[in-house]
C-alpha cells in the first residue's frame, strides 16, 4: 500500500494518491490531472477510482477532466447531484482498491454530501480518514457554505457536532488524519500547519472534538469569528458541480505569445484585464497603465478569486520570463479559464515599443515614520480584520481597509486624498494600490516592509492583543 499527499501551497490543498496492487485511488484532485496519470503509469498501475469528499468550494476539481482520460469512476457522498455520471454512494459503502478497502463515512456539515473516507489496510484495519472539509488539524470545515432555504449555518453545525461524534471520534487513537487543507485555506478558521496527523491528539487538542462539548457549545464556537467566504467560493463549488471546459483546452488558449501590439489591441478591443504576477517590487517600478498585480510570489490563486469578481473575466498576463503556464495553470484552479495570452518579452518588450508606463511611489518605514510624525497624513491598513484588531497603527488619520472588501469599500475614500498604504509585509499592499489606482486613486504611496517595519518604528501602536483570543 502507497499514500501520497500532494500538497499545493498556494491553495494549502492535500490531494491523495493511494496505491494497492496495481490499483490506484485519487482524492480530491487538482485541476491539471495529468501528474496523475503519470504518477500511475510510471507504477504501471490504474487509476480505478477519483473519490471527492464534497462539492469544493476553493478550488476547482480535476475529477472530470481525469475519469475522462482513464476511465476512472468519479465517487460522491450520499446526496451528491451532478450533471455528468458519478456514483454516488450510499454510507458505510465500501471500495476495493487492490488490497485494501476504502469506506464511505457521511459526515454532513460542512456541506450535505460531505464525506469522509476510511481506509482498511490488507488486513482489515482502520488506517486512516480522508476528512476532507469535515475534520482539519486544529479545526473542522465552516459550516456556512452549503446554505439551502430551509437549512441555516446553524442546522450544518449541528450535522457537524453529530458527524463529528457519531462517524469520527470513535475510530481509534492511531487513525491517520488526512484532511484537504492546512493553514493558509479560507475552508476553517483555526488550521494547523501540519497537514497529516493522528485522530487521538485531535481528540485532545482540537477545540471542536473536546468530549464534554455540549451541541450548543459547539454551534456557537464553530460559527464564532468565521470570515464571510470569498465571492469565488460559491462559484468554484458550482463548476464542480455542473462541469467546466477541459484543462488542456484552457492551457492552449492562455499560453499564447503576444507581441505589445497584439496585447494592447486584445486588451482594448475584448475589454481585458491586465493582471501583472511580478514581483511586488517589480510592480511599483515599472507597470501597464491600468493594470493590477497580484504576485506568484503571494497567496496568488485566492486573491484572484477574492478580487477578481467576473470569473468569465477576459484575461491578459505580465508574467515573469518562463512562469506563463504555471500561472495559467494556477488561475484555472480557482476556475479564471478565460486567459487569453500573455505578453512576450515582458515589460521591456513594452517599453521598447514606446508604450506607456506607470509608477508607484514606494518608501520604506524610516522614511514613513519621518513623514507620519511631521504631516497630518492619511494612511490605509490593508491586513484582515485580525491582524489589525491584534495591533496596529494608533492615530485618528489611520484607517482600516482590508484588501478582502476593497471592491466594495471605495466609496469609503477620496480620490482626491493623499494615501499611504500599508499591509504585514508589503505584498497586499501592492495588490491594494494597483487596484486603487486602475480605479482612479492616483495619490498613493506604498509602505514596503509593512506593518513589520513599522512594528521597529517608535511611531504609537496600540497593546498587542493574541489573535487567538479575539474570538
Amino acid at each position: 500500500m502507497k499514500i501520497e499527499q500532494i500538497y499545493t501551497g498556494c491553495l494549502a490543498q492535500g490531494a491523495y494518491y493511494i496505491e494497492s496492487n496495481g490499483e490506484v485511488a485519487i482524492i480530491d484532485p487538482l485541476r491539471e490531472t495529468q501528474q496523475y496519470v503519470d504518477k500511475a503509469n510510471k507504477e504501471n498501475a490504474k487509476i480505478k477510482y477519483i473519490f471527492e469528499t464534497h462539492f469544493h468550494a476553493d478550488f476547482v476539481s480535476g475529477h472530470i477532466d481525469l475519469a475522462k482520460k482513464t476511465g476512472a469512476k468519479i465517487i460522491f457522498g450520499p446526496g451528491a447531484k451532478t450533471s455528468y455520471d458519478i456514483h454516488e454512494a450510499k454510507d458505510n459503502e465500501a471500495f476495493k482498491v487492490g488490497n485494501i478497502t476504502i469506506k464511505v463515512l457521511h459526515t454532513p456539515g460542512h456541506t450535505l454530501e460531505s464525506s469522509t473516507y476510511l481506509l482498511l489496510d490488507e488486513n482489515g484495519k482502520e488506517h486512516a480518514i480522508f476528512s476532507g472539509d469535515t475534520l482539519f488539524l486544529g479545526d473542522v470545515g465552516r459550516p456556512d457554505l452549503a446554505i439551502k432555504s430551509d437549512l441555516t449555518k446553524e442546522d450544518l453545525a449541528s450535522m457537524l457536532y453529530d458527524s463529528l461524534r457519531n462517524k469520527i471520534m470513535p475510530l481509534p487513537d492511531d487513525v491517520i488524519v488526512y484532511p484537504a487543507h492546512g493553514a493558509g485555506s479560507a475552508c476553517g478558521k483555526n488550521l494547523s500547519k501540519e497537514t497529516v496527523g493522528v485522530l487521538g491528539e485531535q481528540k485532545k487538542t482540537n477545540y471542536a472534538l473536546r468530549a464534554d462539548m455540549t451541541r450548543e457549545e459547539f454551534v456557537k464556537e464553530v460559527l464564532t469569528g468565521i470570515a464571510p467566504p470569498p465571492q469565488y467560493f460559491a462559484k468554484n463549488a458550482m463548476m464542480n458541480k455542473s462541469g467546466y471546459d477541459a484543462f488542456e483546452t484552457i492551457l492552449k488558449k492562455g499560453d499564447t505569445p503576444l507581441n505589445p501590439e497584439e496585447f494592447e489591441n486584445i486588451a482594448n478591443n475584448e475589454d481585458a484585464l491586465v493582471l501583472d504576477v511580478r514581483s511586488e517590487k517589480e510592480f511599483v517600478k515599472a507597470h501597464i497603465p491600468n493594470s493590477i498585480f497580484i504576485g506568484l510570489n503571494g497567496s496568488f490563486a485566492p486573491w484572484v478569486g477574492a478580487l477578481i469578481s467576473d470569473l468569465k473575466q477576459p484575461i491578459l498576463l505580465v508574467t515573469p520570463k518562463g512562469k506563463e503556464k504555471e500561472t495559467v495553470t494556477r488561475l484555472s484552479r480557482v476556475g479564471y479559464d478565460n486567459t487569453l495570452g500573455y505578453l512576450e518579452g515582458g515589460l521591456q518588450a513594452w517599453e521598447k515599443a514606446g508604450k506607456d508606463i506607470e509608477t508607484i511611489e514606494s518608501i520604506d518605514a524610516e522614511t514613513f515614520s519621518e513623514i507620519f510624525k511631521s504631516q497630518n497624513i492619511k494612511v490605509l491598513d490593508v491586513r484582515k480584520d485580525g491582524e489589525y484588531q491584534s495591533e496596529h497603527l494608533e492615530g485618528d488619520n489611520v484607517k482600516h481597509f482590508a484588501l478582502d472588501y476593497i471592491n466594495d469599500n471605495m466609496n469609503a475614500i477620496n480620490k482626491n486624498e493623499t494615501y499611504y498604504v500599508h499591509c504585514a509585509g508589503g505584498y497586499r499592499s501592492v495588490i491594494a494600490a494597483s487596484i486603487l489606482k486602475a480605479r482612479g486613486f492616483n495619490n498613493l504611496v506604498d509602505l514596503a516592509g509593512g506593518f513589520a517595519d513599522l512594528k521597529k518604528t517608535d511611531l504609537p501602536k496600540t497593546n498587542y492583543v493574541c489573535p487567538s483570543t479575539l474570538n
